[in-house]
């Protein structure tokens, strides 16, 4: 999830009651909401080390106090004043879990259980970024402003009230969102797991989130292909608009691939891979004896929009000539 709808999420909780734990409560709160994403530092070592370091260790069960903790020393040495330790942490812990189960709600998810297990978990309901839930926080954030106004005009003296009403509403209205949005998907997998596609059944379905509650994405896996479109469960389902993608054989080229670091790297995150395999064009029109091999995930793209991918150049003999990865492509 975006950080802006963790900091939110972490200023509703000091308003409903919980930054009174301690001075400062709502800095801790905030920060904390945030704390699992200081793995973004990752992102200055290249693609490859941010695929394999964000959402790794720091958005995990058994890094989350410390992550607290980090938050409430950063708090301490910026704030220059005493902070009653112990609520303090506990306050924290609150909003790094909030961070985690916000993360848990979109595709990307997260591997709760490093560093025992490298296992992702991912509820596929709502995308990174959210216009629905940004508007959740626009009214729990603007609504005690516009409350204090019209008071003021009319000669009442407000001291913050109202504001752990909103922040308390707000909070609800964000849990009954992704409530509705996990039954909306459960149908939408349903829906595309109930069909054959070229005659297969699906080895497995799934539906990946848009801006839109009542449109998914469904793609389901088949024993040669994937088959992928939309989902709008407010219309007829049709089969015949599925487009179909077709796995590449595990040929001596793949396996080349498969063997370099941008592909193992890769693997470890990808839930949908789809591999390609096609001749590489060295000049336009010209095709030498060499291969292009790529992985996608489904998840963030297709062969038409290729989103996350790792791609490799294998020559004739099977020899890896370059390889590399990339990010990109729908976010969700």
């Amino acid at each position: 999830m975006d950080n802006l709808t963790h900091s939110v999420v972490g200023l509703f909780l000091a308003r409903a009651g919980f930054k009174y734990a301690t001075p400062r409560g709502t800095a801790v709160l905030m920060l904390a909401a945030n704390a699992p994403d200081f793995d973004v530092v990752s992102w200055l070592g290249g693609n490859l080390t941010y695929i394999e370091w964000h959402r790794h260790i720091t958005h995990s069960l058994f890094a989350m106090p410390l992550m607290a903790l980090l938050a409430v020393a950063i708090i301490r040495v910026l704030g220059r004043q005493p902070l009653r330790w112990w609520p303090a942490w506990l306050i924290a812990m609150l909003g790094v879990a909030s961070h985690l189960l916000l993360d848990l709600t979109n595709v990307y998810g997260v591997r709760l259980l490093l560093p025992f297990s490298g296992r992702w978990f991912h509820w596929d309901i709502t995308p990174v970024i959210d216009l629905t839930i940004w508007a959740i926080a626009l009214l729990g954030i603007a609504a005690p402003a516009l409350g204090r106004l019209v008071g003021s005009e009319i000669g009442e003296k407000h001291k913050g009230a109202g504001n752990a009403g909103w922040a308390v509403t707000a909070l609800f209205l964000l849990a009954a969102y992704d409530y509705g949005r996990s039954v909306l998907h459960n149908r939408a997998v349903a829906i595309v797991d109930a069909h054959r596609y070229n005659g297969l059944t699906p080895r497995r379905s799934g539906a990946f989130p848009t801006v839109n509650p009542l449109v998914w994405t469904g793609t389901a896996e088949l024993s040669n292909a994937y088959v992928q479109g939309d989902v709008d469960l407010r219309a007829n389902f049709h089969t015949g608009d599925m487009s179909t993608f077709y796995k590449a054989e595990r040929t001596p080229a793949v396996e080349a691939a498969l063997r370099t670091p941008a592909f193992q790297k890769f693997l470890t995150f990808v839930q949908y891979p789809l591999w390609l395999s096609e001749p590489a064009l060295i000049q336009p029109g010209i095709a030498a004896r060499r291969t292009r091999v790529r992985l996608l995930d489904l998840r963030f793209g297709n062969p038409r929009e290729p989103g996350f991918a790792a791609t490799a150049l294998i020559d004739e003999k099977n020899q890896v000539l370059e390889s590399s990865f990339r990010l990109g492509g729908r976010l969700r």
